[in-house]
């Protein structure tokens, strides 16, 4: 029988979130949160939606995999013609979300963006698997195929280019470090009365705490 969408619901009630929880400096509690949701063993616990808007101001998201953050922000890698790369590229501006649903929780992080160095993509490339790399050169992502199979073939060919040696940097691939302005910290409440926490920095680079209504 088809369940009525209306009646899909569930009452949160695993943990708490209160002030005094809190570290501080929100990397920290974000590290927190993240070895949490990596102990818990969560099906891609760097998995995060990224949002943007391109500059006629038409909105996209789509999941992409964290790989890399400290201090300076939060890094992604994908092709630099693809359509988030364009809308990146047009306002430096994009919002990250971490559903970490099982644990009940979920993290928002809204800022700037900008293309990390050439060097820092090259290392996270040379340690890709050789498919992974092959993949990189295979598709022209955003752009419009006429069949799978075209990306099959053009697989084979990689494949038979760089059976021996090392695969080169793409130039048009690379990565984007989202640099954070705000934070939000969410932990699910009963009766939807959540726990939310927003960090905002201030133009002397302090970061402040506020409790925020569900």
């Amino acid at each position: 029988m088809e369940k009525d969408i209306q009646d899909l619901r569930r009452d949160y009630r695993l943990k708490s979130l209160e002030l005094e929880d809190l570290d501080s400096d929100p990397f920290r509690q974000f590290r927190t949160w993240f070895d949490q949701a990596c102990e818990a063993d969560l099906l891609e616990p760097n998995a995060m939606t990224l949002a943007c808007s391109d500059s006629a101001g038409k909105v996209s998201a789509r999941t992409v995999l964290l790989k890399d953050f400290d201090n300076r922000g939060f890094v992604f890698f994908t092709n630099y013609g693809s359509r988030k790369s364009k809308a990146l590229e047009a306002l430096k501006q994009a919002a990250i979300l971490f559903p970490w649903l099982p644990l009940e929780r979920q993290v928002e992080i809204q800022g700037t963006a900008e293309k990390i160095s050439r060097k820092e993509s090259l290392d996270y490339f040379q340690s890709r698997p050789h498919g992974s790399q092959l993949g990189a050169w295979a598709s022209q992502q955003s752009q419009t195929i006429t069949s799978r199979s075209q990306l099959e073939r053009k697989l084979s060919e990689l494949e038979q280019t760089y059976k021996e040696g090392q695969v080169p940097l793409p130039e048009f691939w690379g990565g984007w470090r989202i640099i954070p302005l705000e934070f939000e910290f969410w932990q699910g409440r009963a009766n939807r009365l959540h726990d939310r926490f927003r960090y905002e920095k201030d133009s002397t680079g302090t970061w402040s705490i506020r409790r925020l209504s569900p």
